[in-house]
């Protein structure tokens, strides 16, 4: 099986964390040079001294905050965005009841999301199409096939993305690029330590009780790692994954009652 990133370029959005980080790592030990995309320089630094080089790589970074399209932009304009993949992956927003948010809160997760990965798409596919050679890969979330209850604002944006990027894989299904995302369920992330003080807090609940019952939901008994949702992600990025196109892939545990 052909897992072999050598020479290749990768792009990983959200690479200083959680599952982002973990993605950037496991690309890294199938020999692609990796460029982290996030906001804190002084963080990025440390993390790219992190990186495996022992084929050889060069890891660099880009600096950019993900709430403004300039920024992102802007950092996109400083290199000739040469990435044979590219993880797109956003931190989600805060939760709450669906019909207590304020409209403003969906533009701007949807202009955070879907906007942002819209404007990186662009910037590298004409690489992809010359190499012929593409992978994009959507850090996404479970609630694709089945909402999560109190995060109203991520489950209808998170949908949103994975329509686009359905219609994206069809588009460019010629070019030897592919589009797929990947649907964490709960994972051992900082991202859902906030959402789950938030739930205990109004569900009056320890934070431990409160872990206890989404556990026990888990069919295999337990949350993931971000390692294990990497492990998804690098394979998807890979060679051998060139007949994989399209897909939504749950990386939950078994959470997801849906087919």
């Amino acid at each position: 099986m052909n897992l072999n990133l050598k020479n290749k370029y990768a792009l990983v959005c959200g690479g200083t964390d959680g599952i982002g980080w973990a993605s950037a790592v496991e690309l890294a030990k199938m020999g692609a040079n990796v460029w982290l995309f996030a906001r804190n320089k002084e963080k990025l630094k440390q993390k790219v001294a992190l990186l495996d080089i022992s084929k050889g790589q060069r890891h660099r970074f880009l600096v950019a905050d993900f709430t403004d399209r300039k920024s992102v932009e802007a950092a996109l304009a400083t290199n000739k965005c040469q990435f044979h993949v590219l993880v797109n992956n956003t931190g989600g927003p805060a939760g709450g009841a669906i019909l207590e948010e304020a409209p403003e809160k969906f533009q701007e997760t949807f202009e955070q999301h879907l906007v942002m990965n819209q404007i990186i798409t662009q910037a590298v596919v004409p690489f992809m199409k010359a190499e012929k050679f593409g992978r994009i890969i959507n850090i996404i979330s479970i609630s694709v096939k089945q909402p999560i209850l109190g995060l109203g604002v991520s489950n209808t944006i998170r949908w949103a993305v994975a329509a686009w990027a359905k219609t994206l894989s069809k588009e460019l299904s010629h070019t030897g690029i592919t589009v797929n995302n990947v649907l964490p369920g709960y994972t051992k992330t900082g991202r859902l330590e906030q959402v789950n003080k938030m739930r205990a807090k109004n569900e009056n609940k320890s934070i431990e009780k409160l872990e206890q019952e989404m556990e026990a939901n888990v069919p295999s008994g337990r949350f993931a790692t971000p390692e294990e949702v990497a492990a998804a992600v690098a394979f998807l990025a890979s060679p051998a994954a060139f007949s994989i196109n399209g897909v939504n892939l749950p990386v939950d545990g078994g959470l997801a009652a849906t087919l």
